[in-house]
């Protein structure tokens, strides 16, 4: 865990370096955060990302969101996503679940055009199904908004495994 002292006292490369992965294979947002420093707390920085996200263009929302992995693919997933993921059981799936989670991957990409997205920190495979199957079925700018709200959450949940509070 790293301080908010430090966190501040970072030049935008290692503050890039260190929280860039914080939004999947979108560094942009970290840049655009670190904008906002010196944050007064890990909440003001958590703040800070949420604004980096909600101020980008549609365009670039939706780039984020597409770069987030399938929920129990089989993608090479990076290394807080294939900790998510694990913690919430996606790696010890049955045939029959696997099976479930690529037909309503399938099914949400061709309605939206973007993945699902679930912060599935602290949720299990069974809690993430049914939202699965809840929202499949979502209009298009609701669903998208849930994606960025759940892409929020994410942010939460990394920095506050990475920022002491």
């Amino acid at each position: 865990m790293i301080s908010i002292t430090d966190v501040n006292s970072m030049d935008l490369r290692g503050f890039a370096a260190a929280f860039g992965d914080v939004a999947e294979h979108s560094p942009w947002v970290a840049k655009a955060a670190a904008a906002a420093r010196p944050f007064a707390s890990r909440e003001a920085m958590i703040a800070a990302f949420e604004q980096a996200l909600r101020s980008a263009s549609h365009d670039m929302q939706l780039l984020l969101i597409r770069e987030h992995p399938d929920l129990a693919g089989r993608a090479k997933l990076t290394a807080d996503s294939q900790n998510e993921q694990k913690g919430a059981g996606l790696d010890t799936l049955t045939a029959d679940e696997f099976a479930r989670f690529t037909s309503l991957n399938d099914a949400y990409k061709a309605r939206f055009g973007f993945p699902f997205i679930f912060a599935v920190k602290g949720a299990t495979k069974h809690q993430i199904l049914e939202s699965f199957e809840k929202r499949v079925h979502n209009g298009k700018d609701d669903e998208f908004a849930m994606a960025l709200s759940q892409v929020l959450r994410i942010f939460r949940f990394r920095l506050e495994d990475r920022v002491e509070a």
